[in-house]
């Protein structure tokens, strides 16, 4: 992943972006799906309710045999992931405040994950034998805009 996916207006707009986070690829595009859309405030209690397993993110696909939450259907409280995501969306946040944008207006245009490098591993197995064993890593870009109310 060379750079973001989508072009933006640097005045109104903030960045953030974080490489190789060893997170599961299936939650990350499933919590980045979650919160598309929404505004950046709105979004950081959202993850940190995933977090303190007071939400829980909704599996749009690969939910087989996953049990039911109050209100969502098949979910899960991915934590490790809220958290990663997380903290590139303060990042963006506060690249946002730095700009001098408004952070109350600012909402999430683009959120995406993408695979990122795998690193090689293994696991040891019976008489002398191991398996492999690769870690994946998640590239997360987020993208704030300021939103205006046009009434």
């Amino acid at each position: 992943m060379a750079g973001y996916t989508t072009t933006s207006d640097p005045d109104t707009s903030a960045k953030a972006i974080g490489k190789d986070m060893p997170i599961s690829p299936k939650m990350a595009r499933e919590i980045c799906g979650m919160i598309r859309g929404k505004k950046a405030e709105t979004a950081i209690k959202m993850l940190e309710e995933v977090i303190d397993l007071k939400r829980p993110v909704p599996l749009k696909r690969f939910n087989k045999r996953v049990s039911h939450k109050p209100g969502v259907g098949p979910g899960r409280y991915p934590q490790k992931a809220a958290r990663a995501i997380l903290g590139v969306v303060k990042s963006a946040s506060s690249n946002a405040e730095y700009k001098g944008l408004s952070s109350d207006s600012m909402i999430i245009t683009t959120i995406s994950a993408a695979l990122g490098q795998t690193i090689p591993g293994h696991m040891p197995r019976a008489h002398g034998r191991a398996t492999q064993w690769d870690q994946q890593t998640v590239n997360i870009e987020v993208i704030l805009e300021e939103f205006t109310e046009e009434e």
